[in-house]
């Protein structure tokens, strides 16, 4: 192949494929170095030396690369938005307080009435209401309404007693279940997890005859 003679045009052409500028006057380096590389004897050649000087250039940010990736990835492990699971250890705190440590919000919801206790970590209760002691009667014990007025005055009475962040578990599947959460926060708790006791029958007992209506 025949020497090919690079015009001014382009080497600024090339230099900017292979060299961009940075806005710091480096354009003009760009043009040196491919001045430079006017020796070799065809375009494909001076070409592929541009491109491996550039290359060399933006190796040192290659390895500053793999560092703060790692840092990143250390931080994205020590720190998660789930809360943790039962045994698991975790570096999260509410106000100094463990995942484990926190007070329990125990949601009873059946077909009829919803229950809800509150107690500490070990199972001592230290609020208890629902929907009749609220003073519901009959089929109104059972609507979403009853319980979720329940919860915020469980809520209320926990706050008397300083409690401000809790967890909840609930069991049934009675029409006040996610009422009662709703207001659990709208009487000022703070729920930091929500777990589901509802029992599952493995093809246990046989389940009484539907109603008739």
């Amino acid at each position: 192949m025949l020497p090919v003679p690079l015009s001014y045009s382009s080497i600024l052409y090339l230099s900017s494929i292979y060299c961009p500028s940075s806005g710091d006057g480096s354009s003009n380096l760009n043009y040196e170095l491919f001045c430079s590389c006017s020796h070799v004897s065809s375009m494909e050649s001076q070409c592929r030396l541009i491109q491996t000087s550039f290359q060399k250039q933006q190796e040192p940010t290659k390895k500053e690369r793999p560092s703060t990736e790692q840092a990143q990835s250390t931080q994205s492990e020590d720190f998660s938005i789930l809360p943790p699971m039962p045994g698991q250890e975790s570096s999260l705190r509410w106000e100094g307080k463990k995942y484990e440590d926190l007070h329990i919000v125990h949601v009873k919801a059946t077909y009829n009435n919803t229950h809800i206790q509150v107690t500490d970590h070990n199972g001592l209760s230290m609020v208890r209401t629902s929907c009749g002691t609220e003073g519901f009667k009959n089929t109104k014990k059972g609507t979403p309404i009853a319980a979720q007025t329940a919860a915020i005055s469980a809520a209320a009475k926990a706050i008397d007693r300083g409690i401000t962040i809790v967890r909840v578990m609930v069991k049934g599947l009675g029409p006040g279940r996610m009422s009662a959460i709703k207001g659990l926060s709208m009487g000022g708790l703070q729920v930091v997890s929500i777990t589901d006791n509802t029992p599952i029958p493995h093809n246990g007992c046989r389940p009484r005859k539907a109603r008739r209506m």
